[in-house]
């Protein structure tokens, strides 16, 4: 794969990102190995974990395949703090305490001295100052290269990238992770301006609108293997059964017949060449699936099939321009 900078940033990705949020739930360690071995095969790099995706395990994972031969410097590790589960419930604490303890955790389970991008995986209570001061903190000591925010709305993600380029012995953002999909268009809204004004690259988990872009659930289908017929996941996945969405995913579907691509392909490069997208999440679960994306490395969606299903989705994107 040919990298991209991670916005303003030093830090080259993957256009493609390797989520893992369903590793040590759908996806086990034999699988994991075998994707994270494709990947790296394939060019990629970028692979994007918390403590929050299967209580630890995700990041334990990696750290096996660390172990077991990966090579370090062959991957782009981004984890984050300040959402985790302690006794069984989810918990959001961005205090500095909070923030570095989590992030000493993910280095043991990782089994790595530093993580190359970490990231306040969502906004919190304490405040925005004594949050971002963990960062710098991560940045002096040497325990993560690059640091970023993840599911701040725009005028969040502008006051934390606002706050850190005040001061030059700040560690500056290098990106802002949120949802981004033919599904899920509301980045567009505030967080692209904001990511571009200040230099953040953006990174779009679930580019594949939770699996629904695929088609599977065309016709009020939901296969027993799906994430929408699981109970740990299905809550993830309802929002995007509904009508409005049957119409996008029809629409998708009849685009990648005339191109011979599969839907997710095609969502795929829609969101992995929207403007200040630096790099398109996704999370397979099985290296067939893995392997139909990656397919998508030498491709393009012409102007007019982008401009189709932007009207489709939602409306032009301004952006574009």
């Amino acid at each position: 794969m040919q990298l991209r900078p991670l916005g303003a940033s030093g830090l080259a990705v993957s256009p493609i990102g390797l989520g893992t949020m369903a590793w040590g739930r759908d996806v086990d360690w034999p699988t994991a190995r075998d994707l994270l071995r494709l990947f790296v095969a394939e060019g990629g790099n970028l692979i994007d974990t918390a403590p929050a995706y299967g209580a630890g395990v995700a990041e334990k994972m990696i750290g096996k395949a660390l172990a077991g031969g990966i090579p370090r410097e062959d991957l782009v590790i981004a984890t984050k703090a300040g959402f985790v589960v302690r006794g069984g419930r989810r918990v959001i604490d961005t205090s500095r305490g909070a923030l570095l303890d989590d992030l000493e955790q993910s280095l043991r389970r990782l089994r790595t001295d530093h993580v190359d991008l970490w990231q306040v995986h969502a906004w919190g209570d304490a405040p925005i100052e004594e949050t971002l001061s963990a960062l710098d903190t991560a940045v002096s000591r040497g325990m993560a290269r690059y640091v970023g925010v993840s599911n701040f709305v725009g005028w969040q993600s502008a006051t934390a990238a606002t706050w850190q380029a005040a001061d030059r012995t700040r560690t500056p953002l290098a990106s802002v992770q949120v949802e981004y999909s033919l599904l899920a268009r509301r980045a567009e809204v505030e967080i692209v301006g904001a990511a571009t004004h200040h230099g953040l690259g953006i990174l779009a988990w679930s580019g594949l609108g939770r699996g629904v872009l695929s088609g599977k659930y065309r016709g009020g289908r939901v296969p027993k293997s799906s994430r929408a017929a699981a109970e740990h996941f299905s809550w993830f996945v309802e929002p995007y059964l509904q009508p409005r969405s049957g119409a996008i995913v029809d629409a998708l579907a009849h685009a990648a017949q005339g191109l011979g691509m599969s839907p997710v392909q095609v969502a795929l490069l829609w969101v992995r060449d929207a403007p200040q997208v630096a790099s398109a999440l996704v999370g397979p679960r099985t290296t067939e699936q893995l392997a139909e994306l990656l397919e998508t490395q030498r491709r393009q969606l012409v102007a007019p099939i982008v401009a189709a299903l932007d009207d489709i989705s939602g409306g032009p994107n301004a952006a574009r321009g």
